[in-house]
């Protein structure tokens, strides 16, 4: 288990990470998504202990990260830019890692390698920006350590591919102690693979949750209340998080059982009304409205 205790991180006056707690559960794929500027990046470097945060601390499995060797040969950090040595081909990483990394399957890496399609002998640096995440992906795969931390893990792979990286992982979650931490903008693909997401915004954590919990406390209503008193009473009584209305047609996002929300609809007599599936999307959107962060005050 990966522990966030109250980690904070600035740089000069910027606090890029304020308080933030978290724990990440071993055997799932956590998905840490975020706003722009959010900290993600910040919050995977400093898990694997590259920064150093001026209060609190992270743990894996109860050893401190920073400066702690037998905590770090647990993790391997996959950085949203790919970083090779000049010159370098997918042969000289291997060997590169195989000295740093003692579990390093190097027999594996070069299945993957051919599997992929990408040649061992050819420099990195004439390879396509997904073809250098993918080298990189099967670099970190292959260390075999207990967590993964992917930063971007599927920017600039073509739709096979990241299919292809998807099942990658959930091979290996599947046939060892494995544990992928993927920060992303691409919600879409958090909401495929993720068993737990955790929101960044502003420096804090707005939630971390199982994904099938938060779709369960989350929902999308449109309703079509005849009486003007009993909709708005309806939206005072419900945790709103978003509601909007064109014509008659209400349509609002809450918080709260399905149960307790479609009674709460039912006692104002609609003529229509039904429960829609709310993507994380819309979930993200949502929660940060909340926190101050208007989409729509960003539209021209």
């Amino acid at each position: 288990m990966i522990s966030i205790e109250q980690v904070t991180k600035k740089f000069g006056d910027i606090r890029a990470l304020d308080q933030v707690e978290a724990q990440i559960s071993e055997n799932s794929i956590f998905g840490l998504a975020g706003t722009n500027g959010a900290g993600k990046s910040t919050l995977l470097r400093v898990i694997s202990g590259v920064l150093r945060p001026e209060e609190g601390q992270v743990k894996i499995d109860g050893l401190p990260v920073w400066e702690n060797p037998a905590a770090k040969r647990r993790l391997c950090f996959i950085p949203d830019t790919s970083c090779f040595f000049p010159n370098a081909t997918s042969e000289m990483m291997r060997d590169y890692y195989r000295v740093i990394y003692p579990e390093f399957d190097s027999g594996r890496f070069d299945e993957l390698l051919e599997q992929f399609g990408l040649d061992p002998r050819r420099k990195i640096q004439t390879f396509s920006k997904g073809m250098k995440k993918q080298v990189s992906v099967l670099l970190g795969i292959c260390t075999n350590t207990e967590y993964l931390l992917c930063d971007e893990t599927f920017d600039g792979l073509d739709p096979v591919m990241r299919q292809a990286v998807k099942s990658l992982f959930a091979s290996e979650i599947l046939n060892r102690k494995f544990t992928p931490v993927i920060a992303s903008h691409s919600l879409r693909e958090i909401e495929d693979i993720c068993d737990h997401v955790g929101l960044l915004h502003r420096g804090g954590i707005l939630f971390s949750r199982e994904l099938d919990d938060m779709k369960l406390e989350i929902h999308k209503i449109q309703c079509v209340i005849p009486d003007p008193l009993k909709e708005e009473e309806l939206l005072c009584e419900m945790e709103v998080l978003q509601h909007s209305k064109r014509g008659s047609l209400l349509t609002v996002i809450v918080r709260g059982s399905e149960e307790e929300v479609e009674r709460k609809i039912m006692e104002k007599q609609p003529l229509f009304s039904e429960i829609l599936p709310l993507s994380l999307e819309e979930i993200f959107i949502s929660e940060t409205e909340v926190a101050g962060y208007d989409v729509k005050n960003l539209i021209f």
